[in-house]
């Protein structure tokens, strides 16, 4: 692929060294017969018209809004555009953190010093272009920050290209900052050599060409020249160079928000690498045999997660337009609330569910907030938030959310709500590179019938996790959840709340700006954390000893409309109780407390997971007699290294009645499509069917006397339900230093999907 890609800029930058040629030729030979002709017309009149004409080719083509005129600044628009693609117009720098390799998405580069924010990737999909170029036009269902793209007008060209007067808007990703909108020029056009380009710039009045009058509540940024040049390959699929340019006016928000506006890293994590990541994501769902949990196609959830983020993105900017309005606050102006009663709004909540009780509510209310985060890595923050709900969550708001969505045997009465406690994270689906989780999370307690009988309860939320990879640059961290119904339809009606960190710039001044007007508050000035306590020892605390980050949080409630100052007040408080458990996580989270925190902190860099190597490795040459791994004699951090990328699937369950997984290196995790955590809610016996089971069982008491058995192939099963081969599985008995039984190890030897 690197050897490609090189001949491919090689070959492309010697067709803009020769475009650029050809044009100065044409442009040199016009000038001399328009000099040539004001020569031989000696009048007076002749010459002033000639002289016009010169001016006119020369510096300034004639632009307006006719077709010619925005043909002309079509052109000059995929003259600007090819230049930074596969030229130097701008100068490009690779992006920080970026590991090239098999793995990797593409090549990606940032701008340094030019005017705006830009970044650039060129990378391989297995799409066909005109597939590709598809995807790419419809911005809203891969760019989670668009609202919406209108296209306002459509022009053919004589070259077989057509051009494009796009409205476009985009989410505000915090409640501290108005939301961007852009009036676009959209060029679409094949090359001689077949490649298909498709460039974007804005319009202004300078270009003399149409306009667009400015729109309430959104600040007009500028896109300069950017766009994708799609190249097919041979054999299939497409080469594909991207370049998002633009100027995001970062005058418009405070001061302390302005690097998320002026970081070209942002604008390639959000928009750049996210396009190449979804035609990526999109290739790999095109077999037809791949389907995801619990039986749904690929697509289905990624249009689950798709409503969860754009019901999150709406209810945070709240748009006049969408039916939000305003109500007044208690005297102190931390907390937002905003009530949607429109029919648009409420469609999604009026769906029957599978047990025939429909909705009884008529309005939604959101209750929002903004908050500084310091020293404290939004990656750790937010894993915590997801892993221990019950830290921060308030059982009876959950039980007053699932009741509030429908009517049911268990509905919100007064004080007789349920109580949830235990949670179980059941995995739906992820990204190919794991930068996105869609989960169902399992909340099971208890609820009190009307004659105070106590019956079990248990309540669903799809929720959306991304950005948990602690060491990606940049990366905005997501944390959104809607209640669900048991029966669990696609078009299930969602109601989505929920967290989202975003990084700053790394810096040792402490945050100032916590001023209401801004409904801001300021995470680090209520904590008591000197300078000397901010370093850790191991790297990922070092670097977020100077982190600074804001989070929003949004929270959606239905309700009935005459309940409305109830569930105003009930939501207000709810969100300040948040924000005050967000405070003492954070404390907790802070670099100098890591260290009493390690099952937080990166598997491979726990203690923890470093002795249970040591222990699996020392047991299976106990029982064996050989070593497990080819070098046996380093440390118990490289040990932990070699065990994590074995290539066979290598886990540890627990010796009780009902064993539960507790560790897997990645192998095992990929076999099981899960996470570290998640793995640790699945129990053996789940991965196996009936026969299995018995045989597995039935082994059980050889593996605790004897301290080994080995099992002949057969099937087992992911957590998603996909059937995985199996040659052979080699179990024994941990023991730890006092030579004690820890757990149980097993590895799957050359697996597969069948």
């Amino acid at each position: 692929m690197n050897k490609l890609l090189m001949e491919e800029i090689d070959r492309l930058q010697k067709q803009v060294s020769q475009l650029v040629y050809e044009n100065g030729y044409f442009r040199q030979h016009t000038t001399q017969n328009t000099k040539q002709q004001a020569i031989k017309d000696t009048s007076c009149e002749s010459a002033v018209r000639s002289g016009q004409q010169h001016n006119l080719i020369t510096q300034h083509p004639p632009r307006d809004a006719s077709p010619a005129g925005l043909l002309s600044i079509a052109e000059e628009t995929l003259e600007e555009f090819l230049s930074k693609a596969t030229g130097t117009a701008v100068e490009w720098v690779q992006m920080p953190g970026m590991k090239p390799g098999p793995d990797s998405i593409g090549i990606v580069a940032i701008s340094h010093g030019c005017n705006g924010v830009a970044a650039r990737a060129c990378g391989l999909v297995g799409l066909e272009p005109t597939r590709v170029a598809e995807i790419l036009k419809d911005r809203p269902l891969w760019f989670r920050d668009c609202r919406a793209v209108d296209v306002l007008n459509v022009l053919p060209t004589a070259n077989g290209g057509t051009i494009e007067l796009l409205y476009m808007q985009l989410y505000a990703p915090t409640t501290l900052a108005p939301a961007r909108d852009f009036w676009l020029l959209r060029y679409t056009s094949v090359l001689e050599d077949s490649s298909l380009v498709i460039c974007e710039r804005s319009l202004k009045n300078t270009q003399n060409g149409p306009s667009m009058p400015p729109v309430q509540h959104f600040v007009r940024a500028e896109m300069l020249p950017s766009g994708y040049l799609i190249r097919p390959c041979e054999g299939g699929g497409s080469i594909i160079h991207i370049v998002d340019h633009m100027n995001l006016e970062p005058w418009s928000v405070p001061e302390v928000l302005r690097p998320l506006y002026e970081s070209s890293k942002v604008l390639s994590q959000k928009t750049t690498m996210a396009a190449l990541r979804h035609l990526r994501q999109i290739s790999h769902e095109v077999s037809p045999s791949n389907v995801s949990g619990w039986g749904r196609r690929p697509s289905a959830l990624r249009a689950l997660s798709q409503r969860l983020s754009r019901g999150f993105n709406e209810a945070l900017n709240g748009f006049t337009d969408e039916g939000w309005t305003t109500i007044g606050n208690d005297g102190v102006d931390d907390v937002t609330i905003l009530v949607n009663s429109s029919p648009d709004k409420l469609m999604g909540l009026n769906l029957s569910f599978a047990n025939g009780f429909p909705s009884v509510s008529n309005a939604v209310l959101c209750a929002k907030a903004s908050m500084l985060l310091q020293n404290v890595h939004p990656a750790i923050l937010l894993r915590f938030l997801r892993e221990h709900r019950s830290e921060w969550a308030d059982n009876n708001m959950d039980a007053y959310t699932a009741a509030a969505i429908k009517v049911g045997p268990c509905s919100f009465s007064g004080s007789r709500v349920g109580n949830y406690g235990g949670q179980v994270i059941l995995p739906l689906a992820h990204t190919i590179e794991h930068e996105e989780f869609l989960e169902v999370i399992k909340l099971e307690g208890v609820a009190h019938s009307p004659d105070d009988t106590i019956m079990p309860r248990e309540m669903f939320l799809l929720q959306l996790c991304s950005g948990m990879d602690e060491n990606a640059v940049g990366t905005c961290a997501e944390l959104i959840s809607a209640p669900i119904d048991a029966s669990f339809a696609d078009d299930a009606p969602l109601l989505p709340s929920g967290f989202r960190i975003i990084p700053l710039e790394s810096g040792k001044k402490v945050l100032q700006e916590a001023s209401s007007p801004n409904r801001t508050l300021d995470l680090a000035s209520s904590l008591d954390v000197g300078p000397s306590g901010n370093r850790a020892s191991d790297e990922c605390a070092g670097n977020s000893s100077y982190m600074r980050s804001v989070m929003t949080i949004a929270f959606e409630f239905a309700f009935e409309s005459h309940m409305q100052e109830h569930v105003a007040a009930m939501a207000r408080q709810y969100v300040r109780s948040i924000i005050s458990s967000v405070q003492r996580v954070g404390l907790a989270l802070s670099p100098s407390h890591l260290s009493s925190h390690a099952g937080l902190r990166s598997p491979l860099g726990t203690p923890e997971a470093q002795t249970l190597a040591h222990w699996i490795c020392n047991s299976y040459r106990c029982y064996l007699g050989v070593e497990l791994l080819k070098s046996n004699n380093e440390g118990n951090e490289s040990l932990l290294k070699s065990l994590w990328h074995h290539s066979d699937a290598i886990l540890c369950c627990t010796l009780k009645a009902l064993p539960v997984f507790t560790f897997s290196n990645q192998a095992g995790l990929d076999m099981l499509e899960t996470t570290l955590v998640a793995l640790q809610d699945i129990p053996l016996e789940k991965i196996f069917d009936d026969h299995e089971r018995k045989i597995l069982f039935s082994e059980f008491p050889q593996i605790i006397q004897q301290g080994f058995a080995c099992l002949q192939g057969g099937i087992c099963l992911s957590s998603m339900g996909r059937p995985v081969s199996y040659e052979r599985v080699v179990a024994w008995k941990v023991l730890n230093e006092e030579e004690n039984a820890h757990c149980i190890c097993f590895m799957f030897m050359n697996w597969s999907f069948v």
